[in-house]
């Protein structure tokens, strides 16, 4: 009933920067908090920065100064600024929101399909 479709990324250099964008869609009655998290193969899913309805944000300390977490309620939206690239931001990103389904009356736990992110010169 729902689907989180992300899109922007790529191949950047070091020191470049991407933008990420994923949009929720279908049957949504309300969208509570929203982020993006990585994960590099062999590794556990970690945290990179969320954001609330209300446009609180919070940030991995890794992350923390060069990337930017913003959202369009109206276009059911999360966007990620990725600036001043490293080699270790090379991962794969994934977005998530927290959703009511419409008539459903709780929050379920949504992920996109995830887009590569690599960092390399």
């Amino acid at each position: 009933q729902v689907q989180l479709v992300e899109s922007g990324g790529g191949l950047v250099q070091p020191g470049g920067s991407l933008r990420l964008s994923c949009a929720a869609s279908g049957s949504i009655l309300s969208i509570n908090t929203m982020g993006w998290y990585r994960q590099a193969p062999g590794n556990q899913r970690e945290l990179v920065a969320t954001i609330t309805s209300g446009h609180i944000s919070n940030y991995a300390d890794s992350v923390k100064g060069r990337f930017t977490i913003s959202r369009d309620n109206d276009k059911r939206t999360v966007y990620l600024q990725l600036n001043s690239l490293k080699p270790e931001d090379t991962d794969v990103y994934y977005c998530n929101a927290d959703i009511i389904v419409l008539y459903s009356g709780v929050y379920r736990s949504f992920w996109g399909q995830g887009t590569q992110v690599t960092v390399s010169s």
